[in-house]
């Protein structure tokens, strides 16, 4: 189940919002779809970045992902014990699995993201 407090990107990304940061994170649908994880290639901070484009990468014994950012904005924070134990994530992807924090540029590009009955409802078409 998806925490309602959360929002969620068409790209399996989550955030929870404070103020104007927000934590991202890959939802658990997406750990799950990609299996155990090895490796993770974290975004820079200070890193500017565009909604929908590539702000690192995750590495599992399966394949390879995109972490597509949700908003666009600035890395602010990253957290480092995802670089020793990348498998954090399997284990808590909503919690000490967050991956990074962002400065959000545009707050109003929340509008277009899905509360978690959204996701639940986009993820089972998805898979259909």
């Amino acid at each position: 189940m998806n925490p309602d407090d959360l929002k969620y990107h068409k790209e399996h990304t989550w955030i929870k919002v404070s103020g104007r940061k927000a934590t991202v994170g890959i939802t658990d649908y997406a750990q799950n779809a990609l299996g155990d994880i090895v490796y993770i290639d974290l975004p820079e901070v200070d890193m500017d970045f565009e909604i929908n484009s590539e702000i690192g990468e995750i590495e599992s014994t399966k394949a390879t992902s995109s972490i597509i950012a949700p908003l666009t904005g600035r890395v602010i924070e990253v957290n480092e014990d995802l670089s020793e134990s990348p498998e954090i994530i399997n284990e808590d992807p909503y919690g000490k699995g967050w991956i990074a924090i962002l400065e959000i540029d545009d707050i109003s590009e929340l509008d277009d993201m899905m509360d978690s009955s959204e996701y639940e409802k986009y993820v089972e078409e998805e898979a259909k």
